[in-house]
């Protein structure tokens, strides 16, 4: 497809929200994106086009990473990028080759050692920030330790040192009522960083055993630095990313987008970065994080308010004028479920001067499933996008 790019002055929008899929609670219900009140955005499928997207593969639950690769149009098959390595990239801490990165969390483990919440009871960043500080100070021999504070329960840490690997099965269960199992190693070349590692929770645990509820820590998604192709020299396209969440952020980064700071958290904060930046990029990344998390904490109304917040914001992004614009999941999170799901996303494609309308006239899981896109996968995306600002010329004589 690199054979077809032409450039213009066209404008790309990619709103991301986290874990927007979902499922209704009850047979006849709506799911948490139909029982909200989204005016503006069901504007927008009655003037653009619908339908669902799948992550991966069908039947599979994406994690987080490999679903926004597939939106930025990488293989997330062939392209691995852990956990870690996005989290340590979103807070700016750095990665080499040789380094061993992991996302962390804070945890609450019972006087059996079972863990019995995942994130410490969602502690907040106030009272994580001293323990992620005091766990910084821990000293293992032959080998460095950087640690830091992303957000709530969550931490980054980044282990340096001679004959490193990242080949570490996750020390998190995924699930409460089971114990923390030590790091394992995948393959024999992991052997002394699983060593180093262990030491380190073993450390940790001693460093929290006065905690009630952050007494513990797990660690997932080990990774090094995966050298990741320029999604400029990809699709020629000067790309940002306006996320608030690090993990999101440092994902972008990897990818070779700009990373714009701004003041604020809520989605007007963030529409109102790309109406300032409009001029200096042509592709945009949004991400928007509440609605993943409610998810994932069975809150149902708190999913609706989520997308119903960024529903009242959205003038203010189209006040920009963008020229295509996507509203989309990177994968479903419903309530009822607590966790990502297979099911498909729904997705929204709004382009004024290009799009063929389909008869929709709200944005739903109901209208996506019927809707003029059909069922794509999630790499079809930017290929669409592209298609509709006209940076893709006809293929073939």
């Amino acid at each position: 497809m690199h054979t077809l790019f032409q450039t213009n002055d066209s404008k790309m929008v990619l709103l991301v929200l986290d874990g927007l899929g979902g499922l209704s609670m009850e047979p006849t219900g709506p799911t948490e994106l139909e029982a909200a009140h989204t005016p503006h955005l069901d504007q927008l499928a009655s003037e653009g086009t619908l339908g669902q997207i799948t992550p991966i593969r069908h039947g599979i639950t994406p994690g987080s990473g490999p679903a926004h690769l597939a939106l930025f149009g990488y293989d997330p098959i062939k392209t691995k990028v852990g956990r870690g390595i996005m989290e340590a990239s979103g807070v700016g801490l750095t990665v080499g080759t040789t380094d061993v990165a992991a996302r962390g969390n804070l945890c609450t483990m019972d006087s059996t050692g079972l863990i019995i919440d995942r994130r410490a009871g969602r502690i907040s960043s106030k009272n994580a920030i001293p323990l992620i500080e005091q766990l910084g100070l821990l000293s293992i021999p032959d080998a460095e330790f950087k640690i830091r504070h992303v957000k709530e329960h969550r931490f980054t840490i980044v282990m340096s040192g001679s004959g490193l690997s990242a080949e570490i099965v996750d020390t998190d269960p995924q699930h409460t009522g089971m114990p923390a199992p030590s790091a394992v190693a995948r393959s024999k070349s992991a052997t002394r960083s699983v060593h180093l590692i262990n030491q380190w929770i073993d450390a940790a645990q001693l460093s929290l055993a006065d905690e009630k509820e952050a007494n513990m820590v797990t660690l997932r998604g080990f990774s090094s630095d995966p050298q990741l192709p320029s999604f400029k020299d990809m699709y020629a396209l000067h790309a940002c990313s306006i996320a608030v969440y690090p993990m999101y952020r440092g994902l972008s980064q990897l990818a070779g987008m700009h990373t714009i700071s701004f003041d604020g958290d809520s989605p007007s904060d963030q529409f109102s970065v790309f109406c300032t930046e409009r001029a200096n990029y042509d592709f945009f990344f949004v991400h928007i994080k509440e609605t993943d998390s409610c998810g994932e904490d069975g809150d149902f109304d708190g999913k609706v308010a989520a997308i119903e917040a960024v529903d009242r914001a959205l003038p203010e992004l189209l006040h920009g004028h963008p020229d295509v614009l996507v509203v989309t999941g990177d994968h479903s999170t419903p309530a009822r479920m607590r966790s990502h799901s297979w099911h498909p996303v729904p997705l929204l494609l709004w382009a004024p001067h290009t799009v063929r309308e389909d008869t929709a006239t709200a944005f739903g899981e109901s209208n996506c499933a019927t809707g003029g896109l059909g069922s794509l996968t999630a790499m079809d995306v930017l290929p669409l996008m592209l298609a509709h600002v006209g940076r893709l010329a006809k293929f073939g004589a």
